[in-house]
C-alpha cells in the first residue's frame, strides 16, 4: 500500500543550517515542503522545498517595536499562504519569532521545535517573552528540543510535559566521517608540521572565543608549531582578530569567516582537536557533533547537556567556562599524546553513529508527524 505524502509547512530561518537540514530531509522522502521564512537560502540550498519569504514592512531593530510592527503584516501573509497550500501539518522552528507567527496563524496540527537560546536566555529575560512562551507552549498540539535540561526549563515555563519529545537535530554520519586531510585545504590554512585545533563556533559574545585566544597564547609557548582554525562569523570579529595581534599570535591563528556546511568534513579532517568555548549550550552543538562524526576528540565546556555526550577523559574532555588556562592544559595533553587523540576520536564516532544519527532522528520525527496527523 502506497504511504500518504504530507504536505509540510515549515515556519524558521532559511538562512541556516539546523533549518535546512529538516527540511531537506522531508523534502528528499518525497513529502511536499514548503518554508515560511524572513529570509532566504544562502549557501545552503534545500532542494525540492517551496520557500515564501515574508518581507518585513519595517526595519527597527530595537525588540519588540519591531515585531509588534511587522506582525500583522507577517501574519496576513503566512495565512495566505497557509490558505493556498493547504498543508497538513505546521512546524515552527525557534520559539519567540516564527513560534509565534506560527501560533497565530490558528492551524493544527501545529508543532514547535525550541532551539536552545530562546528556551535558556530569550524566555527568561523578561516578562513579556515569559507571556508568549506560556502561550505558544499551551497552543502548540507537540513541542521537540534535544535536551532533557531544555525539557525540564519549558516545562518550568508552563509546557505540558506530556506534549515534549527529546528529537536531536543530527548528523549526517555518511558526509561527516574519518577521512584523508584534503591538501588543498591544508595549504589554504598554512597548517603543516605541527598539530591544529578548530573550533567552529559563531563569533558572538555567547561563544567566548576570547578564552580561546588566550589559551593558545599559553599553548603556542610550549608548542609553538601548533596551529588554530577558528570558523564562523560575527559582532566580535574585529575585537578577536585584534586581540590575537596583539598577544602576538596572529600567524598561529587563521580566521576563515563562515564556511559552507558541505565544506565542514574537509576543514574537521585537516584538524586534530575540536574546541568549543561556549558560556550555553542546549544538548549537543551541531558543531560538536560533527568534529565528534569525523572522529575526533573534543574538548567542550561542562554545559548544557555535554557531559552526556562526552566523559571527561573519554572522548575529550570537560572544562569550565572562561578559564583559558585548563583549556590550554587539556589542548597540550591531547597534541603530545597520539593514540589518546586516535582513542577519544573513536569513541566520538561510536557515540555519534549510535545516539545521534540525522536519518534516524528525521525518521522519528515523521512518525510523529503521521500520528498527529491521524
Amino acid at each position: 500500500m502506497e504511504v500518504k505524502k504530507l504536505t509540510i509547512c515549515f515556519f524558521g530561518d532559511a538562512d541556516t543550517i539546523h533549518t535546512v537540514k529538516w527540511v531537506s530531509y522531508f523534502a528528499a522522502k518525497g513529502h511536499k515542503v514548503h518554508l515560511i521564512s524572513y529570509s532566504s537560502f544562502k549557501e545552503n540550498d534545500a532542494r525540492g522545498v517551496k520557500l515564501h519569504i515574508i518581507k518585513r514592512k519595517f526595519s527597527i531593530k530595537l525588540w519588540p517595536i519591531n515585531t509588534l510592527l511587522n506582525m500583522p503584516f507577517a501574519l496576513l501573509e503566512a495565512k495566505k499562504i497557509i490558505r493556498e497550500i493547504k498543508p497538513d501539518i505546521i512546524h515552527a522552528h525557534y520559539l519567540t519569532s516564527y513560534g509565534t507567527l506560527a501560533l497565530l496563524s490558528g492551524f493544527h496540527p501545529f508543532v514547535l521545535t525550541a532551539w536552545g537560546t530562546d528556551i535558556l536566555v530569550n524566555a527568561k529575560r523578561n516578562f513579556v517573552e515569559r507571556i508568549i512562551a506560556k502561550t505558544v507552549f499551551n497552543k502548540a498540539d507537540l513541542i521537540t528540543c534535544d535536551a532533557e535540561h531544555m525539557k525540564k526549563a519549558m516545562i518550568g515555563l508552563g509546557a505540558d510535559a506530556s506534549k515534549i519529545k527529546i528529537i536531536n537535530f543530527g548528523v549526517d554520519t555518511k558526509r561527516f566521517s574519518p577521512g584523508v586531510k584534503d591538501n588543498k585545504v591544508k595549504k589554504y590554512l598554512g597548517v603543516s608540521g605541527g598539530k591544529t585545533i578548530i573550533s567552529l563556533r559563531s563569533l558572538e559574545p555567547l561563544y567566548d572565543i576570547e578564552s580561546l585566544i588566550k589559551a593558545a597564547s599559553i599553548v603556542l609557548k610550549e608548542s609553538p608549531k601548533t596551529k588554530f582554525v577558528i570558523v564562523g562569523n560575527g559582532s566580535r570579529e574585529n575585537d578577536l582578530k585584534i586581540m590575537a595581534r596583539e598577544s602576538g599570535i596572529s600567524d598561529s591563528v587563521r580566521f576563515t569567516g563562515r564556511i559552507n556546511n558541505n565544506e565542514l568534513p574537509k576543514y574537521l579532517r585537516v584538524a586534530d582537536v575540536y574546541v568549543s568555548t561556549s558560556l550555553s549550550d542546549a544538548g549537543i552543538a551541531a558543531s560538536t557533533a560533527e568534529a565528534m562524526a569525523c572522529g575526533m576528540p573534543a574538548i567542550v565546556t561542562d554545559s548544557g547537556e555535554n557531559r552526556v555526550w562526552i566523559k571527561d577523559n573519554e572522548g575529550g574532555y570537560l572544562i569550565p567556562t572562561k578559564n583559558p588556562e585548563i583549556l590550554a592544559d587539556r589542548i597540550i595533553r591531547l597534541i603530545n599524546d597520539k593514540n589518546l587523540m586516535k582513542e577519544f576520536g573513536k569513541r566520538n564516532r561510536r557515540i555519534i553513529e549510535e545516539k545521534n544519527s540525522y536519518f534516524g532522528e528525521m525518521a522519528k520525527m515523521e512518525e510523529i508527524y503521521k500520528k498527529l496527523i491521524k
